[in-house]
């Protein structure tokens, strides 16, 4: 299926589907199929496959081919059960429509059109129309870090806490897995922050046969700083991911140990009585407790002794 949409007084503006789809300038392919692949193709627009967006050679995500100019960058969205993941999307550029081949939902598709015309550079060519699609992915990648950086802060909080460490250890694991998950969305977010630099790198050095070079030289700069103002940002979101995977792998180790240390005391205390039962028990003919009255009860006395003693030399120890 795709989206077509055409600019009318400086806004985006889905086409009708009776309208050709000639008179469009942005067509946006999800999942093409064998049809509107020939249909692109008829408009001079080679469509590439799932298989060649997927090549990682820069070669292949990024050049020009009859004066098209095919870029391809990872970006993080969801696909149609509502699994999140890092898809490629490639986007063709020419100077009279812009195409973007996609076979998942990144977020940023579904919010330009209605927010084409309040970007930097507004809508009016199919130029403009890349640069405020891809300010909206930025801005979008900003969000999912402030929305990673929020969940880091609610978790090391909990987690940093004095009575955190006498936790329950399914809320350490718990804290732990939300720190992986936000982990796993930094991580997507920061390779789509990579192929997005290189993108706007290749597209700027094209600049130079464009009618309007100097603006939209100096709006990539700007989503440049951005890029590498956010690359920062998730690298500093990184350091305090790891000390707060660090932290709850400590917490849940000292809870192990604290129930290893109760298991060995429990065993330590145990141990004289049942040397002294063991004794007693071996039912030699020559053991003269046995045939004594008070012999049970200093059976008795001996193995509570030894486990007092015990206890007040783990005591005096420290230990316990």
């Amino acid at each position: 299926m795709y989206y077509a949409y055409s600019i009318e007084n400086g806004r985006l503006v889905r086409l009708a589907a009776e309208r050709d789809v000639a008179d469009a300038a942005w067509i946006d392919l999800i999942q093409p199929n064998d049809a509107e692949i020939a249909q692109l193709r008829v408009l001079g627009v080679p469509v590439p496959s799932l298989a060649e967006m997927e090549e990682i050679e820069l070669s292949n995500r990024l050049y020009r081919e009859d004066g098209l100019d095919y870029m391809t960058a990872m970006l993080p969205g969801e696909r149609a059960g509502g699994d999140r993941i890092s898809m490629p999307v490639t986007f063709i550029l020419s100077t009279d429509r812009l195409v973007t081949v996609r076979h998942h939902s990144p977020r940023p598709f579904l919010t330009y059109p209605e927010r084409a015309e309040r970007s930097t550079l507004g809508c009016g060519t199919p130029d403009r129309l890349f640069l405020g699609l891809v300010e909206e992915i930025i801005a979008r990648l900003a969000d999912i870090l402030e929305g990673a950086g929020r969940t880091l802060d609610q978790t090391t909080a909990a987690v940093f806490e004095r009575r955190a460490v006498a936790a329950a250890s399914d809320r350490l694991q718990a804290a732990l897995q939300d720190v992986g998950r936000e982990a796993e969305t930094m991580a997507r977010v920061r390779l789509a922050l990579l192929t997005v630099e290189r993108m706007q790198a290749f597209y700027t050095a094209t600049l130079e046969d464009r009618p309007e070079e100097g603006r939209l030289r100096a709006a990539t700069r700007a989503q440049m700083r951005d890029i590498q103002a956010l690359e920062v940002h998730a690298d500093f979101l990184g350091g305090r991911v790891s000390l707060a995977v660090d932290t709850t792998l400590g917490l849940i180790n000292l809870q192990q140990n604290n129930t290893v240390r109760i298991l060995s005391v429990v065993a330590a205390l145990f141990l004289p009585p049942t040397l002294i039962a063991s004794v007693y028990g071996m039912n030699f003919t020559n053991m003269p407790e046995l045939e004594e009255p008070w012999g049970y009860a200093f059976a008795l006395v001996l193995m509570g002794g030894t486990t007092l003693g015990t206890w007040l030399f783990l005591r005096w120890k420290g230990w316990i």
